[in-house]
């Protein structure tokens, strides 16, 4: 490999790099005597995928000696801090700090004109540096963490990051999230009417003062495909209320109070998924999102519906399927009308405490081969028990159904009893 000048692979503490040929070089265990003993300056990509011991002196070696680097990934690494001169690793093209526990960026940055990604997701970043903006080729930024420490929640699972003014310079971004846009504030979210090549955007922390800007910014992202905007509250009202909307739009995460549903949204012709929340919707969605033609999986989540009734209709959500259902307080029915999600694969419904039974017209969805029930009513889980439930037939010919239980704290503190069709219960 190493004759064919392209990888060399440092697996065992003192081995040798060779020298000349190879222009990419992984290292599988400590860096901290790696490059202690070679002239590195002919790498074009470094991968570290060693966990144990420092990486300061490495990552400081690295950027007095690697000028011509443009693949530098250290993600999953026991990496700290990064040096005030990485500025000088100029022809970087690609970093990804991802997962490591790296708090801040030097202002250095602003000097790699030729940064076209940046991956700080799990990091500790929480303010990105002014430099930035001056990455006019920057096409990535992903900067954001989630804290599995706790049991989800729409505000407190995810923390993304701030930014200052001078966004607006960042002309060839395609991909950014999350932005936390109570600090910019209106003039952060009007320079972004100048990203028009944004395909992904991901925005938290927005207030109601900042809907104008912001409807105003989107109109303008006619390549958009990924929309993620989150409130700064639960009852934060957000009014989305655009003049028209990104017509290459494929999916749509909206966690904000809205009441009423946007009339954009069912004339998305491209969007494949959609998540609502805390929308606090007096009037059932569903009747203006069934006919949206390409949409493969629909998300309810944490009072986005007011109403007590969930009525899928006849020859409804064709394509559909996966469907999530959670945490609707007020839900005490759901109808299937037959005809409806005949492509269902898939169904979850956690924490809707007022929902009793299962819809018997689960019965009619023959393609339906996986059920996740989640913290649902004692009486409902009992009902499809398959010794003694009542409605165990409803469900009989779904492959897997999984009923979780959650006892903790933590994001992946729950059990789980698992029932099929090949076995009453393992």
């Amino acid at each position: 490999m190493k004759d064919l000048s392209f990888c060399h692979c440092v697996h065992e503490d003192g081995e040798s790099i060779a020298v000349g040929k190879a222009r990419r070089l992984s290292i599988t265990t400590s860096p901290a005597n790696v490059l202690k003993s070679t002239n590195n300056s002919h790498f074009r990509a470094i991968h570290v995928f060693e966990k144990g011991g420092s990486l300061d002196d490495f990552m400081g070696k690295l950027c007095s000696q690697s000028r011509i680097l443009k693949v530098l990934d250290i993600q999953d690494t026991s990496l700290n801090r990064i040096p005030k001169n990485l500025g000088n690793l100029f022809h970087l093209r690609y970093i990804s700090l991802s997962n490591t526990k790296v708090q801040t960026l030097p202002k250095s940055i602003g000097e790699l004109q030729n940064l076209e990604t940046l991956d700080l997701r799990g990091t500790l970043v929480h303010e990105i540096p002014c430099e930035i903006n001056k990455l006019t080729k920057l096409r990535r930024l992903v900067a954001f963490r989630r804290n599995y420490e706790v049991k989800y929640s729409i505000l407190g699972f995810t923390t993304g990051v701030v930014m200052e003014k001078g966004i607006k310079n960042m002309t060839s971004l395609q991909n950014i999230c999350y932005v936390e846009v109570d600090h910019g504030g209106v003039d952060l979210i009007e320079e972004m009417k100048m990203l028009k090549q944004l395909r992904k955007l991901g925005l938290r922390c927005i207030k109601r003062e900042h809907g104008n800007a912001l409807s105003a910014a989107i109109v303008e992202m006619q390549h958009l495909e990924s929309l993620n905007l989150t409130a700064i509250a639960e009852d934060e009202i957000i009014d989305l209320n655009f003049v028209s909307s990104p017509p290459k739009l494929q999916k749509l995460h909206l966690k904000a109070r809205l009441e009423k549903l946007p009339d954009w949204i069912p004339k998305l012709e491209c969007l494949v998924k959609i998540r609502l929340g805390f929308s606090r919707l007096k009037d059932d969605p569903l009747q203006s999102l069934k006919n949206l033609p390409n949409l493969l999986k629909l998300t309810l989540w944490d009072k986005s519906y007011d109403g007590e009734v969930l009525h899928f209709q006849n020859e409804g959500f064709q394509k559909l399927k996966q469907l999530i259902l959670g945490h609707l307080n007020r839900v005490n029915s759901i109808l299937i009308e037959k005809g409806a999600l005949l492509s269902l694969e898939r169904l979850q419904m956690e924490s809707i405490p007022r929902l009793k039974e299962v819809p018997s017209s689960i019965k009619l969805l023959d393609k339906l081969k996986h059920i996740d029930l989640i913290d649902m009513p004692d009486e409902f889980v009992k009902s499809i028990d398959p010794d003694n439930g009542h409605n165990h037939w409803i469900i009989k010919h779904v492959t897997l159904v999984l009923i979780r239980h959650w006892f903790g704290p933590k994001y992946y503190d729950y059990d789980i009893r698992i029932i099929n069709s090949s076995s009453k219960e393992s």
